[in-house]
């Protein structure tokens, strides 16, 4: 197949809009309403006023130019609305999609994601060790095939967004580095989009996850807040400051997972030791749980039964206040650091949190001056991957978003062999 792809790494600046003043203004304007409606699911009308401060007619010819273009849908008003004229309700249309990766060292999550982050069909293929990236290609590839195969015909795949566990350059994709991948200087981006000709969006897994976080989850609204997620591969961690995602001079930023929590600790893949990551692990909880790793899906819910009916062995109860006692350190660091507002913990992280909530809250709230701690709390993100691949997904959308008229003016259809 020929690409007809560009290839593209991390979040993109709009760029500058040519045409008239009132051009500009109109796709400013589109773009506010589209992102308003694709992070909060559903705004009537009266809202999206409010919220913009633009009057009634422009958003009424805001909005039917986005139900023009596909892109939201007007659905009738609520008849329970119990005080004056009810609104028309406008939600995020199901017609432009992204296809979501996350490749990762037991399997590679595949899924296509509409519009407001609502994940369509997902798979899971498991792997027997962790994939190379042409077996991430190949897998992808035939995944798509089947999902592409089976799509109506008014819907249509705008781009790829692919969440790594590793070191990624935002320049053009390439994975710098994915230690527990095996990956160095590996060219993702390129050979996905060479495969599905598609344009292609990669970056670190945590960050992405912190974006999905920010647009919908616990950090809606929130200018400052830390999001820790650890999975298969370890333990990573976005940024938000000043609302924006921390990345750094040359966009690897937010290296969370290798805070000192203990000297001469395990040796950590970076090198060092004692990293979070090296200490804290799932492998541990699922060996001291009995879970088996293709059911490491299950491992929160057995965790919390064991403990809930009292049948968890002394060693699996240490291994838990242990990692907790070492994640508080890590959390108590991070506090001083970065003074957040809000702390979000993913993946198997959620499980300490349940099991161990004075551990940590009492961490967050013993780091430093009072005016580091006060405030600070720690919410959980959803169970399971779709954080991640929701971050992944907004990667592919995020020139939709910027300019919705431009970027349904190419033809990104999708295809398969």
């Amino acid at each position: 197949m020929e690409s007809n792809s560009k290839i593209l790494a991390g979040p993109r600046p709009n760029g500058a809009t040519l045409g008239s003043n009132r051009d500009t203004t109109r796709q400013h304007n589109l773009s506010t309403v589209l992102g308003l409606v694709h992070s909060h699911t559903e705004l009537s009308r009266a809202e999206l006023t409010r919220l913009t401060g633009l009057n009634r007619s422009t958003i009424a010819v805001l909005v039917g130019e986005l139900v023009q273009l596909g892109l939201v849908l007007e659905n009738e008003p609520d008849q329970r609305q119990q005080h004056g004229r009810p609104s028309i309700m406008i939600t995020p249309g199901p017609r432009v999609l992204a296809l979501a990766v996350n490749p990762d060292i037991d399997a590679v999550n595949v899924a296509l994601v509409a519009l407001g982050g609502r994940i369509v069909n997902p798979v899971r293929f498991h792997t027997v060790a962790p994939p190379s990236t042409a077996e991430v290609v190949n897998i992808v590839s035939a995944i798509y095939t089947g999902m592409v195969a089976s799509l109506p015909k008014d819907q249509r795949v705008l781009g790829v967004g692919v969440a790594v566990p590793g070191l990624v350059d935002p320049v053009d994709g390439t994975v710098i580095e994915a230690p527990q991948l095996g990956w160095q200087e590996q060219r993702l981006a390129t050979q996905l989009s060479e495969a599905l000709g598609l344009p292609v969006s990669c970056a670190n897994d945590a960050i992405v996850g912190a974006r999905a976080q920010a647009t919908f989850g616990a950090g809606r609204g929130v200018s400052d807040f830390v999001y820790l997620f650890g999975g298969a591969s370890g333990i990573a961690g976005g940024i938000l400051s000043g609302g924006q995602l921390l990345r750094g001079a040359t966009g690897f930023a937010g290296q969370l997972g290798h805070t000192l929590v203990r000297t001469d600790g395990a040796s950590c893949s970076c090198g060092s030791t004692g990293c979070l990551e090296a200490e804290v692990t799932r492998e541990e909880l699922l060996q001291a749980a009995d879970v088996p790793a293709d059911l490491a899906e299950e491992l929160e819910a057995t965790i919390l039964e064991l403990f809930e009916s009292g049948t968890a062995s002394e060693s699996l109860r240490d291994l838990v206040t242990r990692q907790s006692q070492l994640l508080s350190v890590a959390l108590r660091t991070l506090v001083r650091q970065l003074n957040p507002s809000l702390i979000i913990l993913g993946g198997f992280l959620r499980i300490l949190a349940k099991l161990c909530p004075s551990v940590l809250d009492e961490a967050v709230h013993a780091a430093g001056a009072r005016g580091e701690r006060e405030h600070v709390t720690i919410e959980l993100a959803p169970l399971g991957e779709d954080p991640v691949i929701v971050g992944a997904a907004e990667l592919a959308f995020e020139d939709l978003l910027a300019n919705p008229a431009r970027a349904l003016s190419t033809d990104a259809t999708p295809t398969a062999d």
